[in-house]
Formats: structure tokens, sequence, C-alpha cells
């Protein structure tokens, strides 16, 4: 089973001035897809915040690490860059697809720095930060997610089989 970490990066649903709708968002699809949530955060758009739970995320060993929010040109999106900051290795294909088919809803896809890649056993992902935009790119990305955890857990012996 796939074990999901969530964290939403938002200054005012840290706060509790406004409720955070993209964590349930991706709590609804991660459990629709069978994945077990085993973290869900909510910090401000402070990197070493946004750093920390990243951290603590992957030292727990959670599977996926999904963020949603600070991925904009804002001055305090931070997003990208604390989750620059911890992956050990680039993971662009998730970034670039959720850019090009979300182009295809939004000329504001252009606008997105999300970015993803891995860090230990854990592939890690931003989001954008409304629930319509998860739900959407979590549609585009969806598919590839549980190949690239068996991958990061060593459990794919050959994947250029046959198909």
């Amino acid at each position: 089973m796939i074990s999901v970490g969530i964290i939403t990066v938002s200054d005012r649903s840290s706060k509790g001035m406004r409720e955070d709708l993209s964590g349930p968002a991706i709590r609804q699809w991660a459990e629709g897809k069978g994945y077990s949530v085993q973290n869900e955060l909510v910090v401000p758009d402070e990197f070493e915040d946004i750093k920390k739970a990243l951290l603590d995320c992957s030292d727990a060993g959670i599977n996926l690490i999904l963020t949603t929010g600070g991925t904009g040109f804002a001055p305090r999106d931070v997003t990208p860059e604390a989750t620059t900051a911890v992956i050990e290795k680039s993971a662009p294909g998730f970034a670039e697809i959720m850019r090009m088919k979300s182009s295809q809803v939004t000329h504001h896809a252009m606008l997105s720095r999300a970015v993803s890649g891995i860090r230990k056993q854990s592939l890690i992902i931003n989001l954008p930060g409304s629930p319509k935009a998860v739900r959407e790119n979590l549609g585009f990305i969806e598919a590839a997610i549980p190949h690239a955890i068996e991958l990061l857990q060593n459990k794919v012996a050959d994947c250029g089989g046959i198909q």
C-alpha cells in the first residue's frame, strides 16, 4: 500500500483564518485510490517550515508526499525552493506533464513553478493551491505514481518488459 503525506502551504490556513480545502481534496483522492494517508500538515509559506515538513515526512518513510500551494509568482511562494532544497534527485516529468495538461485548461498554468523529485524512497510532488487544480493535476499524473513508488522501493526487476 502506498503511504501518503499531505502538506498544505498557506499562511492563512496555518493561522486558522481560512479553511484548507486542497489538503482534503488530496486526502479524498488518495483514499479513493486505496492509499494510506499517514500525515497531514498545514504550514505557513515559510521556507524552513516547508522544508522541515518535507524532511519529517520523508524521514518517516512516507512513499508519496504531496504539497499544495506556494508554487506561484507571489513573493511568499517558496514551496518549489524548499522542495529543491530537500530532494536528492529531480523527477521533472510529473511537473512537466501537470503544466502541459493544465495549459489546456487555463493559460495560468504557465505560472506554475511546481517541481517534483525524490528524497530517500519518497516521491515529492508540488501541486497547485486550489482544490479544482489539485483534482485535475492528480488526474494527469495518477497512472504513473504506483510504478514510480515500486521503482523507489526496488520492487521492479525489469521495466523494459513487453506490454
